[in-house]
């Protein structure tokens, strides 16, 4: 598993060869911006703790902060290789800033950091958590009969009705499932404080995982409802 111990901490200046903190955007002996080559990860791009609950209004400082300082403008006299880092800096932080902020997306990107990353919704898609299984069998029975009624000339308040009543107990496992992300988020940003052990972690980051790989499947689950209300 990757940890933040591994994380390269220093970076060299182009312009004079100096060394600067990992997390540093300017050079510290000549002041110049530095170009983005080695580089730690979102969190500690914009400043933050690899934790799981941020402080939003904090993160919208910090990345405005941030934006003014890697603006173009202030480099349009500068260097080609200067003008070159502020551009790959300033995207660099609006991909940090749409992640960071977004819990589900946070959440993801920490298991990517860590070497737990989920599959993608797409494969998530293909293969049914074992905790699911129940609902997956139940709803699909339903959404054959439901194709049935429907082939059949049923009036479409009669089907349509039987998909609002299905989507119900998928929609409740949604929301369990977002209060277990808050909870094992809340449980690994205290492991974070704490400094507990690699050991510790990987029990709740494998945790995280699981939820995140059954929201996603859930989440097609709600798809699926929808493309046959829409039907």
């Amino acid at each position: 598993m990757t940890s933040q111990t591994s994380t390269p901490t220093l970076q060299v200046c182009r312009n004079c060869g100096g060394g600067s903190p990992i997390d540093a955007h300017f050079c510290p002996q000549c002041t110049k911006i530095l170009s983005l080559g080695r580089h730690g990860d979102y969190f500690s791009f914009l400043g933050v703790p690899r934790k799981l609950n941020v402080d939003t209004a904090d993160l919208e400082q910090r990345f405005r902060a941030l934006s003014r300082q890697f603006h173009p403008d202030y480099f349009y006299n500068a260097t080609p290789a200067e003008r070159r880092a502020s551009l790959e800096r300033a995207s660099y932080l609006n991909d940090a800033y749409r992640t960071v902020r977004q819990p589900i997306a946070r959440v993801e990107y920490l298991l990517q950091l860590e070497g737990l990353a989920p599959r993608s919704p797409e494969e998530a898609g293909k293969q049914v958590p074992p905790a699911l299984l129940e609902e997956v069998f139940a709803l699909n029975e339903e959404l054959d009969e439901v194709r049935e009624l429907r082939g059949s000339g049923a009036p479409a308040e009669e089907w349509k009705g039987r998909l609002e009543r299905a989507r119900g107990p998928i929609e409740a496992k949604r929301d369990a499932h977002e209060e277990q992300l808050k909870e094992l988020s809340a449980q690994w940003d205290t492991l974070v404080d704490r400094g507990a052990p690699q050991a510790d972690r990987r029990a709740i980051l494998e945790a995280l995982r699981e939820r995140v790989l059954e929201r996603n499947y859930i989440n097609n689950l709600l798809a699926g409802i929808q493309r046959e209300l829409d039907a």
